[in-house]
């Protein structure tokens, strides 16, 4: 079981090392921004790292809107993305399931996302696993509730797609955690990272705020049986840097019985 933090893209393996964490997700250009991103000059080191690396596309991508302006951008940022993150040895690319505008039919959005992998698929398929994550809110989303995704993944059936579980988005986003992996699982068929967040806000907010483990609004333990029943690796994405990360990592392997790096 391998759990790690969401960190700094500057040096992320010194911020694996700080936090003891044996797995890291950050970000290669801008979150908020289009640029595509750069050769990093540690990618020889990245790539010969023992810890476990991930990459987040940005926010800013939308695949599934039926804005060209947005939607024609984001198809080319995703590709670009995966094919630097498979340059570094990243195991995944994880990217927002995004969503249409009000007033918009979500079956164009399904049938966007089917489009961008075909899209790739012309250009020679992405590079690396693609991880598509539930969002926690938006009533025109595509990865917010099951039952979208269920139509998401309908879209998508003859290509190969990973899914990233998020703890908070769920519970804000109306999904209970209570044998949630089993209901993904039906939909999925596999969940191949967990981002391990509590959230500051309550069921069915709606809204994206996550906190640490021993904070928030959900059960921390409903987190660790979700990390447990998905047999899969850990991300936290919480607040408190260095040291509130590394707290969370050490309760989910006290919880989840597995030991440190060093151990």
């Amino acid at each position: 079981m391998r759990i790690g933090a969401h960190v700094d893209s500057a040096d992320p393996l010194s911020e694996a090392t700080a936090r003891a964490a044996d797995a890291v997700q950050f970000f290669l250009s801008d979150p908020q921004g289009w640029k595509a991103p750069k050769p990093r000059e540690d990618a020889d080191r990245l790539r010969a790292a023992e810890v476990d690396l991930y990459v987040h596309a940005p926010y800013v991508i939308n695949v599934a809107t039926p804005n060209n302006r947005i939607r024609i951008p984001s198809r080319k940022l995703l590709l670009g993305h995966a094919t630097a993150a498979a340059e570094i040895g990243a195991k995944g690319l994880i990217v927002h399931g995004g969503h249409v505008n009000a007033g918009d039919d979500l079956a164009v959005g399904f049938d966007n996302w089917r489009k961008t992998f075909a899209y790739a698929a012309d250009a020679g398929g992405f590079a690396l696993p693609v991880l598509i994550e539930n969002t926690a809110g938006g009533d025109n989303a595509c990865a917010r509730r099951l039952d979208a995704l269920a139509r998401l993944w309908d879209a998508l059936g003859d290509y190969e797609v990973g899914f990233c579980l998020d703890t908070c988005h769920a519970h804000a986003g109306g999904e209970e955690l209570l044998d949630l992996v089993d209901r993904v699982k039906a939909i999925t068929g596999r969940i191949d990272l967990v981002h391990a967040n509590n959230s500051k806000d309550t069921f069915g907010s709606g809204r994206d705020r996550h906190d640490n483990l021993d904070g928030g609004t959900i059960d921390p333990e409903l987190v660790v049986a979700v990390i447990r029943a998905a047999g899969a690796p850990a991300i936290v994405e919480t607040p408190g840097g260095v040291d509130g990360q590394a707290t969370d990592i050490t309760f989910l392997r006290d919880r989840l019985g597995v030991g440190s790096p060093a151990a």
